[in-house]
């Protein structure tokens, strides 16, 4: 039976919840990609890093020093598989609903990129793509929600070398996720890296006593932020725009722009 404690502390969190959700205004750093290169280019198993409009997306960007406030999983056809819908195609874990599937309008107007495992087969992507749908229906660490709010307040600044940290202050509770986390322990259930830590280890042999082996060790999955995905070693970042073919000769400018940049003044002083 649920205690009253833990009953009001649900409906704080479900609420504070709703509230950062909530979209605010705030200037992307790029244009959105249209939605058919977008999905021309994408992939089983590829991550899909959105700059999100949210309360909540300002203080992950914050934290985490990125554009990317938002992580989600593009499972293509596996889910119409599993689940018969064939409208949507993504897997992501959102503060509100919890891991859950959408289609590609719920990313309209984000910019949006792209980042792809290297080297994976077919069986590998199907793996890492049932691991995330089998975990629709998961509630979303709320615990986690406590403390990025705090970052929407005026506080003193917070150190980089533990921005990261603060997002690892969840439950740990297996059966509740956040977006990059979730992501991350798809590929870590096929031991795919993502940003390991390196490790060197002397092999302590006589014929080459200068010799050493890097042995990685994975990170644990509360650790892993959306911007990880994009500065990983071992993912390749796929311009949906440059995959179908760009000329830039074709490019329609207007004639505006080249007029003013030519009207403008030369006499600038220079030191």
């Amino acid at each position: 039976m649920v205690s009253p404690i833990d009953a009001s502390l649900a409906w704080l969190g479900r609420g504070l919840a709703r509230f950062l959700a909530q979209r605010v205004q705030t200037h992307g750093v790029a244009p959105e990609t249209p939605r058919d290169l977008l999905l021309a280019a994408l992939r089983p198993g590829d991550v899909l890093l959105v700059e999100g409009h949210s309360r909540i997306s300002t203080a992950i960007k914050y934290l985490t020093q990125s554009t990317w406030s938002h992580a989600t999983l593009y499972v293509g056809g596996y889910l119409q598989a599993a689940h018969g819908n064939s409208a949507h195609c993504f897997v992501e874990a959102d503060i509100v609903d919890g891991v859950r599937s959408v289609g590609p309008e719920e990313y309209a107007g984000h910019h949006t990129r792209i980042c792809r495992p290297v080297g994976l087969g077919d069986d590998a992507r199907r793996a890492v793509c049932a691991y995330v749908i089998e975990r629709i229906g998961a509630h979303y660490d709320l615990r986690n929600v406590v403390d990025l709010a705090r970052y929407l307040l005026p506080t003193p600044p917070v150190p980089t070398r533990l921005r990261r940290r603060m997002l690892a202050f969840g439950s740990g509770d297996p059966t509740r996720a956040i977006c990059s986390t979730l992501i991350a322990q798809a590929f870590h259930s096929i031991r795919y890296p993502i940003l390991p830590l390196a490790i060197r280890r002397d092999r302590a042999t006589p014929d080459c006593p200068d010799c050493f082996d890097e042995v990685l060790h994975i990170r644990h999955h509360s650790l892993f932020a959306p911007r990880d995905f994009d500065v990983s070693p071992y993912f390749r970042i796929i311009k949906p725009t440059l995959d179908q073919g760009f000329d830039h000769r074709s490019v329609q400018w207007s004639d505006d722009c080249f007029a003013a940049q030519e009207e403008a003044p030369t006499n600038r002083s220079t030191r």
